[in-house]
């Protein structure tokens, strides 16, 4: 072996992953980190951009929803196959590939004329996300002890933080600029070509080749089952589709039912399960996938919603509602990085679990109290306690879950925890925004009934309520519906803060155990 290869190449033992110095951890992780940013900054740059987006293309609430759900959902439904993919096969090529998959769908939605294609380039672009997020995960669970991995995952916390608090900025200047929404999806390809091409010079990890199985069906019924139901809740109870006692429900909701519990047999029984029952059944596991779908439904709520709040009920630009969702971002950072220091000097992790899950429900509590008019500072509370709650809790949730399965797992493991985050935060955004939906319709029906603009009946031919075409209103009708939506967005939070309450409960149960200190 040369010298130069005894350089780059630290981690060159087949079958074994020895320990490295931090130096050598943070050159291996640098291009995963940046992979990591561009995949949380195409959510949060795309959120800020999605009013003018849905104005621009004529969407709907519900295509609002969707445009989000779609990323979402893919996500969700390949992170587990992803995960099952890094214990199989080399994991820097796989990172690689997610890479690629990201940039082809980032720049099929930048080039998007209609709803529908922006729909297929999300899903694209979400299958790209699963891959970067998975990977990361598994990377850091690969090269890491769990003693350590506070610090490191408190690098993933500043980043995360970092592109949650650029983003609304970067995609808030962008669409106010001459480049238009359509480079909030341009920006993050060079960004991810950058990642890849450090990932390709600076990460080395020992890979053992294995015996491949793929559940190919487990990540069919996967996807199938929770695709039907996310559907059914996004158009059931919808003026032009269906009612909740009909035959679409029965179909959509019992033939999921039946697709789930096929599912569990077909995953009980296959040598490589994308879903492992056994890993998954565990208490520590169980419990943190309870609350990761719970915290799912509160961190793309509030981040979808919130800047939807800001520029449709409070009338503000894209780059100044950027500026306001600040307050979360800085308590994210802070929950983060803090949280993350302090488990690498004292092993300890539970106590930040309870105190985000308290300052978690606590927030969106203060923010379900909102309405068109409330005072910026009150907003500003419950957006850095629910960002300082997020800290706390997510990627240390992630680290609880390393620390009790076999190394050969941790990717797997890993991946469940994200999925069930994402399945949560698909779900979160479609039954919320259905709920907001449904709230700013009742609304603003009722305001323009009061201001003689349509009949009782609904007739006269004014805007309903699900419209996000605002620049065609007539003034008066604007100005009721973005009253309107101000007043009904408290119902997302107060609904997230019950939600809530589950992470809690089950954080409360988890068991600590104390941090290995070798992978």
């Amino acid at each position: 072996m040369t010298e130069k290869q005894s350089v780059d190449r630290p981690l060159e033992r087949p079958g074994d992953q020895p320990q490295m110095t931090q130096k050598e951890v943070l050159r291996s992780i640098t291009g995963v980190l940046a992979s990591f940013f561009a995949a949380m900054l195409a959510s949060t740059i795309v959120a800020i951009a999605l009013p003018t987006i849905m104005d621009a293309l004529d969407g709907t609430q519900t295509d609002f929803n969707w445009v989000i759900t779609a990323a979402l959902l893919a996500n969700a439904a390949t992170t587990p196959i992803w995960g099952k993919l890094a214990d199989l096969f080399d994991k820097k090529k796989l990172l690689q590939l997610g890479i690629i998959i990201f940039v082809f769908g980032s720049m099929l939605a930048g080039f998007a004329i209609n709803i529908p294609m922006l729909m297929g380039a999300r899903v694209i672009q979400g299958v790209g996300m699963g891959g970067l997020t998975a990977m990361g995960m598994a990377v850091i669970g690969t090269v890491i002890p769990p003693r350590e991995r506070g610090r490191y995952s408190g690098y993933f916390g500043g980043v995360m933080a970092a592109a949650t608090a650029g983003g609304p900025l970067l995609g808030g200047l962008i669409v106010d600029s001459p480049l238009g929404w359509r480079w909030t999806f341009f920006i993050g390809v060079p960004i991810a070509i950058i990642s890849m091409v450090l990932i390709h010079k600076t990460l080395y990890i020992a890979h053992i080749a294995r015996k491949v199985y793929i559940d190919w069906a487990g990540a069919v019924l996967v996807t199938i089952s929770v695709s039907t139901l996310l559907i059914w809740v996004s158009y059931v109870g919808k003026e032009g589709f269906f009612e909740f006692n009909s035959w679409q429900t029965y179909v959509m909701v019992g033939g999921s039912l039946v697709l789930i519990a096929l599912l569990i047999w077909v995953e009980g029984r296959v040598p490589e399960p994308v879903i492992p029952l056994r890993i998954i059944a565990t208490r520590t596991t169980a419990l943190a996938i309870l609350a990761s779908i719970s915290i799912g439904v509160a961190m793309f709520g509030t981040g979808a919603f919130l800047g939807q709040y800001f520029q449709v009920a409070r009338d503000a630009t894209p780059t100044i509602a950027g500026i306001m969702t600040l307050p979360m971002i800085a308590g994210n950072l802070f929950g983060s990085v803090f949280s993350g220091q302090l488990i690498s000097r004292y092993g300890r992790w539970k106590i930040f679990l309870v105190i985000g899950s308290i300052a978690n429900v606590g927030a969106l509590a203060l923010l379900g109290t909102m309405a068109h008019d409330t005072d910026y500072w009150i907003l500003a509370l419950g957006m850095f306690f629910n960002g300082l709650g997020m800290g706390f809790m997510m990627q240390n949730l992630v680290l609880a879950v390393q620390n009790t399965v076999k190394v050969t797992d941790i990717g797997t493991a890993s991946s469940s925890v994200a999925f069930f985050r994402s399945v949560g935060g698909a779900a979160g955004v479609a039954v919320l925004g259905a709920m907001l939906s449904d709230k700013v319709g009742v609304l603003v029906t009722d305001a323009l009934t009061s201001a003689h603009l349509i009949s009782p009946d609904g007739s006269g031919g004014a805007a309903g309520g699900t419209s996000l075409n605002l620049s065609n209103m007539p003034p008066a009708v604007r100005a009721i519906y973005e009253s309107s939506f101000g007043d009904a967005t408290g119902v997302v939070f107060m609904t997230s803060a019950a939600v809530a309450v589950v992470a809690l409960v089950c954080i409360l149960f988890i068991k600590e155990v104390p941090l290995r200190r070798t992978i």
